[in-house]
């Protein structure tokens, strides 16, 4: 079984999904005239520098949506930057050496203007339910831009189904709990219980404690989540980079030859050495890229699920914090982990996962850093299933569209069992000790939405670049501005174009 998925591991993330990330990544990036890298000033202004501010009353008076740009922002990162920035890159350095980082980066270059471009069509095809909400997708897009505009008719459900299960597949497989309890129980040094004759070790107590804790986060649906990541986030995030900042300085002199590794790894391999058993080209590339798709989500499809129900006066306003998204996850977040890792040495030594990173940690920082992480694991764990919570509450609202008892009753039942998952795999693994297993499903349950996602934004790249003209035009002084141009779908059913 485990030989059999790892074969279907390597064919998901193998030359059909890598091209077609790469080739769409490059169309978007050629045809929009290289946005992400000639208007990078204008998206970190948009996005970053509107976090010191409060944004133009003429901005505000145009925005449409239920949760502030930042409070979308904010649960997006939540949902992204997490265990996978720490436990996933450590991870792909562990599985393909440092090489692995450099095509991580240049995975994230292209995934700046493909996230762009899926939040964008999420706020273009959004629906407003009977409660006045917001919500938007992939799910969306496909029913409204194939199903209706380009007239699939019912055909849209197939990608729609397949990107769903896709998705919800990894409500049932997720390792964040796992991680987050590794570190803290060996930042704690935590005993295991003894109750009645059975051990129940320091991991699982620690897992039981994240599930409540994600069940208390979780408890007010998507606006209460917004609201608490609002503050969470740049609390973890700046504290997170403070240390990986002090990680580099300790070890400043290694700095060049870590960046030396990164570059010349890349293109020639990893020779084994100490505990790791070295590592081809083309499997550090596949490692690399299928590490990055799963830390910044790009391509995935997840991120637009919550960036639709954002205030924003335009879609591709929001599309712009897609690409800062990417970004700050890739180039800062991930970059302080890998090089943390690098620095360490650790990587070779055997460790992967959340064991790898708390032991480069505490290598140049001793116990503190290994309590610090430990915290930083904590909230980083909370504010990713609170984070993907937002995204199955996405799905769901578009399969069950009208309120009543049988969508009541489905809603019933996935509040009740929502941290479930990932205390039973801790379980499971604790007892197993076999987490390669659980970072194969994890590929796997990434790899299939990435697929349907990244070829529905390829049919749909039209109303992508109609929406980019007309921003550039309004926003950018570049082109003539059309007045009564469509800047959400539901603005023309008001003239009776219902569904």
């Amino acid at each position: 079984m485990i030989d059999f998925l790892n074969w279907l591991d390597g064919v998901l993330w193998g030359v059909p999904l890598i091209v077609l990330m790469i080739v769409t990544g490059l169309y978007f990036t050629v045809r929009s005239g290289f946005f992400q890298f000639r208007h990078f000033g204008w998206i970190m202004k948009r996005t970053g520098g509107q976090l010191f501010g409060a944004g133009s009353a003429e901005a505000k008076k145009d925005e449409k949506g239920m949760l502030s740009a930042f409070e979308a922002i904010s649960t997006a990162i939540g949902g992204t930057v997490g265990f996978g920035n720490i436990a996933g890159v450590a991870t792909a350095v562990a599985a393909g050496g440092p090489g692995a980082v450099l095509w991580m980066w240049l995975t994230s270059c292209l995934g700046m203007i493909l996230k762009q471009v899926e939040v964008t069509l999420g706020c273009y095809y959004r629906r407003k339910n009977d409660k006045g909400e917001y919500y938007g997708g992939p799910t969306y897009y496909m029913e409204r831009g194939l199903g209706m505009e380009k007239k699939w008719g019912k055909l849209w459900l197939v990608p729609a189904v397949v990107f769903g299960i896709g998705i919800f597949s990894t409500f049932f497989v997720t390792s964040s709990n796992l991680t987050a309890a590794q570190v803290v129980s060996g930042a704690f040094r935590l005993p295991d219980l003894h109750v009645g004759g059975v051990r129940i070790e320091g991991v699982i107590i620690v897992g039981v404690f994240l599930s409540a804790l994600t069940y208390m986060i979780t408890s007010g649906g998507t606006k209460k989540i917004a609201s608490v990541f609002s503050k969470l986030v740049p609390f973890m995030s700046v504290l997170y980079i403070l240390m990986g900042i002090g990680m580099i300085l300790f070890n400043l002199s290694a700095v060049p030859g870590a960046f030396a590794a990164i570059f010349a790894n890349a293109f020639t391999g990893t020779a084994a050495v100490g505990g790791f058993a070295g590592c081809a080209v083309s499997e550090m590339i596949r490692v690399g890229m299928a590490r990055s798709v799963y830390s910044n989500e790009a391509g995935w499809g997840t991120s637009p699920m919550i960036h639709a129900s954002a205030n924003t006066r335009h879609p591709v306003e929001q599309g712009l914090w897609g690409s800062f998204e990417v970004f700050f996850d890739t180039m800062v977040i991930c970059t302080i982990t890998a090089l943390s890792v690098i620095l360490s040495g650790e990587w070779v030594n055997g460790s992967n996962g959340g064991t790898l990173a708390l032991e480069a940690f505490a290598g140049s920082f001793g116990t503190i850093g290994s309590i610090l992480l430990a915290v930083i694991m904590v909230i980083f764990t909370v504010t990713t299933s609170g984070g993907w919570f937002t995204y199955y509450l996405a799905i769901l609202e578009h399969l069950y569209k009208k309120e009543g008892p049988l969508k009541n009753l489905v809603m019933k039942v996935f509040y009740a069992v929502r941290a479930l998952p990932g205390l039973l795999w801790t379980i499971y693994l604790v007892k197993t000790d076999n987490q390669g297993f659980i970072w194969t499903l994890v590929d796997i349950t990434s790899a299939i939405p990435t697929f349907i996602n990244v070829a529905v934004i390829l049919l749909l790249s039209n109303q992508y670049f109609r929406l980019l003209k007309d921003y550039k035009a309004r926003y950018l002084g570049i082109g003539r501005t059309e007045t009564a141009a469509r800047l959400f779908y539901e603005d023309g059913m008001k003239e009776g174009a219902r569904e």
